[in-house]
C-alpha cells in the first residue's frame, strides 16, 4: 500500500491465514470536511482474479460452468449450483497467461486469443480481488478434454454451451445470479459479439 495524505493506519492484524488472508485494520481517514474519523476494517485477501466469456459467433452459443460455492449456499442459494463465466485466481501468472489456462482446465477448450475488456474490484467493501474480464472466441476444433476442473482443488465442474439468448433469459428469471457472468453477458450484447442472435 503506498502511503496517502489522508489515511493514517494506526494496527493491523491478521484474523486468519488459512485460504487466503483476513486482517482487521484501525486507521483514520480524514473526512472532506477535514476532520479525522477513525475506523475498522476487516479485509479478505485472495489474491486477483480472471474470467472470460467463450462465445461462438457462428452459432450464437457461449459457454459457461456449472459448480457448488459453498457461500452461495450459506447465503441461501437452495442447492449451492451456481452457473458462471470460467475463471480463476491469477496465482502467479498475469491475466491472459491464467484464463487461458483455466479455460482449459474447466471447459476442455484451449484457446490462444484471448481479449481483455475491462478490470473490476467486484466486493470493494471487504474483499481486496481486482478481477479481470476477457472475452475469446471458440469453435468446436478448440475443445482438447471434457474440461471439469482440477480434482486436487475440489473441483468438479459441469460445462454448459448454452445460445446467448437462453443464457440472457437465465439472468433475467434468476438462474444466472453471478455478478462476473452477469456483466460478460451484458457486455457481449452491448458490443453485439454475437451479431446474428
Amino acid at each position: 500500500m503506498q502511503a496517502l495524505p489522508n489515511l493514517r493506519v494506526i494496527k493491523e492484524e491478521v484474523l486468519s491465514n488459512d485460504w487466503y488472508v483476513l486482517k482487521k485494520t484501525s486507521f483514520e481517514l480524514r473526512r472532506r470536511d477535514g476532520s479525522w474519523q477513525r475506523q475498522s476494517r476487516e479485509t479478505y485477501d485472495r489474491g486477483n482474479g480472471a474470467t472470460i466469456l467463450l462465445y461462438n459467433p457462428a452459432h450464437g452459443t457461449v459457454v459457461l460452468t456449472r459448480q457448488f460455492r459453498f457461500p452461495t449456499y450459506v447465503n441461501g442459494n437452495a442447492d449451492g449450483m451456481l452457473i458462471e463465466t470460467c475463471a480463476g485466481l491469477l496465482d502467479q501468472d498475469d491475466p491472459a497467461t491464467c484464463i487461458r489456462r483455466e479455460t482449459e482446465e474447466e471447459t476442455g477448450f484451449r484457446i490462444q486469443q484471448v481479449r481483455k475488456v475491462f478490470e473490476a474490484y467486484m466486493s470493494p467493501g471487504s474483499v481486496t480481488e481486482k478481477v479481470f474480464f476477457f472475452v475469446g472466441e471458440y469453435s468446436a476444433a478448440d475443445k482438447v478434454s471434457d474440461g471439469g476442473g482440477e480434482h486436487h482443488e475440489g473441483e468438479d465442474i459441469q460445462v454448459l454451451e448454452l445460445p446467448l439468448t437462453e443464457a440472457v433469459q437465465m439472468v433475467a428469471d434468476g438462474r444466472i445470479c453471478d455478478g462476473k457472468t452477469i456483466l460478460l453477458l451484458q457486455y457481449a450484447q452491448l458490443q453485439g459479439l454475437l451479431k446474428n442472435v
